[in-house]
């Protein structure tokens, strides 16, 4: 192996995987069936049971690096257990690492006072609350942050917040009790990456108002609570402010680059769990007078999927080498490759996966429209495919600019 797990990692990984086959596995039709039925608004009591057991077994805050509240995990020592996690989507908020809790966690670690510490991120860590992050707009094209319309306008101790935001992750969880805003507190400013902030929002706050679940492809509560969420004239202490007026986009490059990663480690394991099904599938069903695993066609398709994955896996695990070793912002091209090469990746072999389920791949019953909508979404999330293809051509150009 390129990059070897450490005997603690090892040991990590054996866990983990021994507790997907004990509680988590056997648990999907229900976290599914309770998804549905309970929808975007409720909390999924599957998901609460399983909680407390995660934690005895010692499975819980493994996402965070250099800290004393959970693993202590490098980005590369962690890859391989996101990737576990995220076979299903019922497992990574069971270990209290799912997005945006994760990212937000970061956020509060490195730039929170004290106070937000004991008061946001203590209750986090302990997976007693949950969180939201509200950045993208309807009424722009958010893949350009620099367009980002919301104010954040100081008056005297307080700052007053105005704007409509969408796919403000898990807003609609009863358990959201912290909003991290990002809008503009010096729109003038000639430096575009300097007009915004972001700054602590509790959403108890009087004038925010929850409008309504956004569904993905139809899924309301799974893959992802996003949410469009209107703020009026909303009030916060002068102290929630993070790090400073004109450092949101600091703290973003900071939030998203280890958020990327673990996004791109899920999705390789929840590749691997369709290429699983559709072996099993295609070994199960006969079509023409020979099982379906026999046909060319198919076996093209599992190997070029087994190519991508590794593919994928290496691309994953040396932008994880990367941030460890030369930090995120050196390594912005490597986060910026997998971002692009992952989500296309497990787009494709999902959707070979349905095509060898045959009309049966369509429904809820295999969990591959659930895989694809996961994977189609993060083809946009943190970035769409253009802006990191845009940015890793300026990357290569660079290189030859005194030819």
């Amino acid at each position: 192996m390129l990059y070897p797990m450490s005997p603690k990692v090892v040991e990590l990984k054996r866990k983990l995987e021994s507790f997907m086959d004990r509680h988590i596995y056997p648990n999907e039709e229900r976290f599914y069936r309770e998804a549905e039925e309970l929808g975007p608004w409720k909390v999924y009591p599957v998901v609460e049971e399983l909680k407390p057991l995660a934690r005895a077994e010692g499975l819980w805050n493994l996402f965070l690096p250099e800290s004393g509240h959970g693993a202590g995990l490098t980005n590369l020592e962690y890859a391989p257990l996101c990737e576990v996690m995220g076979r299903t989507h019922l497992a990574p908020e069971v270990f209290n690492c799912s997005a945006p809790d994760t990212g937000n966690m970061e956020v509060l670690e490195r730039y929170g006072t004290e106070k937000d510490k004991e008061r946001w991120l203590k209750p986090l860590l302990a997976g007693e609350i949950r969180s939201c992050f509200a950045m993208t707009e309807p009424a722009v094209a958010s893949s350009d942050a620099t367009n980002i319309e919301s104010s954040i306008v100081r008056d005297g101790d307080h700052y007053v917040i105005n704007g409509r935001k969408w796919y403000t992750t898990n807003a609609t969880d009863p358990r959201c009790k912290i909003c991290i805003f990002m809008g503009k507190t010096d729109p003038d400013n000639p430096d575009r990456h300097k007009q915004q902030s972001m700054i602590l929002v509790p959403m108890d706050t009087p004038g925010i108002e929850v409008k309504r679940p956004l569904p993905v492809f139809g899924f309301y509560g799974v893959p992802d609570r996003a949410s469009e969420v209107v703020f009026t004239n909303v009030r916060v202490p002068r102290e929630n402010m993070l790090l400073g007026e004109g450092r949101g986009f600091e703290i973003a490059q900071g939030r998203l680059g280890p958020g990327r990663i673990h996004h791109c480690m899920r999705l390789i394991g929840l590749a691997e769990r369709t290429l699983e099904k559709m072996c099993r599938r295609v070994r199960s069903r006969v079509a023409f007078g020979k099982p379906v695993s026999e046909q060319t066609v198919t076996q093209e398709r599992i190997a070029e999927a087994r190519i991508m994955i590794e593919q994928a896996r290496l691309l994953t695990l040396n932008a994880a080498y990367a941030m460890d070793t030369v930090g995120n912002k050196i390594a912005k091209a490597e986060i910026a490759m997998i971002k692009v090469a992952v989500p296309n990746m497990a787009c494709q072999i999902i959707d070979w996966a349905i095509q060898a389920h045959g009309g049966g791949g369509t429904s809820n019953d295999f969990g591959l429209t659930q895989a694809y909508a996961t994977a189609r979404l993060l083809r946009l999330a943190d970035g769409p495919d253009e802006v990191h293809r845009n940015q890793i051509a300026r990357f290569e150009l660079k290189k030859y600019s005194n030819a």
